[in-house]
């Protein structure tokens, strides 16, 4: 992994993002949306993820993050074992999941290729940090993850989509207790 590519200053704020395995689009359901939800709103409680944006979009999430608990390489590594984990459990347990065969299959065989899994791989390697040093570049991925359900086709206007922070910068209550940028 090279440089641009981590996590170097545990001070600033970063962008990143996380993708599933072949952007394959699982976050269609509610529940796993929810799941999300709940790691983050763990994460922030009892790992010290400070998080300014957010959104998840149906194979991908995006945030603006900080810490002041654990550095946020560890943060998004529990993260997104503790979500495979819980996100795979939650499709084979669901007898209303069609896709259920396809996914499961999905999950496992990009499993096989990657020699640091056990069964399954859900997520893409890496989380593609962006240090942001200065306020234009806050200011467009701010807006970046706030349009992108819009550029999807999914809302007129991102405080509309629920699964967003676009919601709080709106002046309404959204699900996460972000932190906003002035």
């Amino acid at each position: 992994m090279s440089l641009s590519h981590k996590f170097r200053n545990q001070e600033k704020l970063y962008f990143a993002t996380f993708t599933t395995v072949r952007w394959v689009d699982v976050f269609t359901r509610i529940a796993y949306k929810e799941i999300l939800v709940d790691s983050f709103k763990f994460c922030m409680e009892k790992k010290g993820l400070e998080i300014y944006a957010w959104v998840i979009m149906s194979n991908h999430v995006h945030l603006i993050m900080g810490t002041k608990g654990k550095p946020m390489q560890d943060i998004l590594r529990d993260f997104k074992t503790h979500t495979s984990k819980a996100i795979i459990k939650a499709i084979q347990d669901n007898p209303q999941e069609s896709r259920k065969d396809w996914l499961l299959w999905m999950f496992a065989k990009e499993g096989n290729f990657n020699p640091n899994n056990k069964n399954n791989q859900f997520w893409q390697q890496g989380n593609h940090p962006i240090e942001l040093t200065d306020n234009l570049i806050i200011d467009q991925k701010l807006e970046y993850i706030h349009f992108n359900p819009v550029a999807a086709g999914w809302v007129d206007t991102p405080e509309h989509y629920l699964y967003s922070s676009a919601r709080d910068y709106a002046g309404i209550k959204g699900l996460l207790d972000i932190q906003l940028i002035c």
